[in-house]
């Protein structure tokens, strides 16, 4: 029988009410960037296909890899994969049962976010010059 003297609690912390530890947002984008990276392999694919089989397939394909949307999508991509690469790297150190704590997952975790960027960053900055 539901309690009537409740008030105006939530029935349970879901996440309007609960706020996320980072270590949890960044295990989570872990997974999701693992999906992410299959866009910018999919147009890899694209590319490949098109400069195989030549003629039309091949303009259409070499046109969306050096549009704004397939710079889009690289730069995502990248960004996805240095993300995804470093989060590996953190659990390598969780197989060995070492930074499982709170503070060194916190800590862990923004590098994991810092580092993506400035690594992405700087994949950017190399493929310019």
């Amino acid at each position: 029988m539901a309690d009537v003297n409740r008030g105006n609690r939530p029935l349970s912390p879901h996440l309007q009410v609960y706020r996320l530890p980072l270590a949890a947002v960044t295990s989570i984008m872990n997974r999701a960037t693992g999906q992410a990276m299959v866009a910018g392999l999919v147009l890899v694919a694209l590319w490949l296909l098109g400069a195989a089989a030549g003629g039309r397939l091949w303009e259409f394909a070499d046109w969306l890899t050096r549009s704004w949307f397939g710079f889009l999508v690289f730069l995502g991509a990248s960004w996805a994969m240095w993300f995804h690469f470093l989060a590996g790297i953190r659990h390598f150190f969780y197989d060995a049962r070492e930074g499982m704590t709170i503070e060194a997952s916190r800590k862990s975790s923004i590098a994991i976010i810092v580092g993506s960027v400035v690594l992405t960053l700087l994949s950017l900055i190399l493929y310019f010059i």
